[in-house]
């Protein structure tokens, strides 16, 4: 499986997390095993996209064989994206989560909730991060 977080430069698992989906600086991409152990850690960086270009990012994850990723945030259109191609979206709170590493320990423990379409930013300061 490889697991999508946003995050800010210079990337990696030692990284803070993006507060939102569409606001990272770079992808770091985790692929695990079926015990969600980490097998491997790449840097995407985030592709030029403007605004209402949000299926830009959905797409390149995609094509680099995301299974999951993990928000603090996202737009209506992006979730709405994700659930299309096929990428499952879980929510963690940024505050108590702060870089990659500790998702991937969340994540690996099954304590991250799967984000539903209600759950996302509906523009301006509807956001619930």
């Amino acid at each position: 499986m490889r697991i999508a977080i946003p995050t800010n430069n210079p990337g990696g698992m030692e990284a803070a997390r993006s507060d939102h989906f569409g606001h990272c600086d770079v992808f770091t991409l985790v692929d695990v095993d079926a015990e969600n152990n980490v097998t491997g850690v790449e840097l995407m960086p985030v592709p030029e996209h403007s605004a209402g270009g949000c299926m830009v990012p959905v797409q390149f994850l995609k094509d680099a064989g995301v299974n999951v990723i993990v928000v603090g945030g996202i737009g209506a259109r992006p979730m709405q994206g994700f659930a299309e191609v096929g990428i499952d979206v879980y929510w963690a709170d940024r505050n108590s989560i702060p870089d990659a590493g500790a998702v991937m320990e969340k994540f690996s423990a099954g304590q991250l909730p799967k984000m539903t379409a209600d759950q996302a930013c509906g523009g301006g300061a509807n956001c619930h991060h």
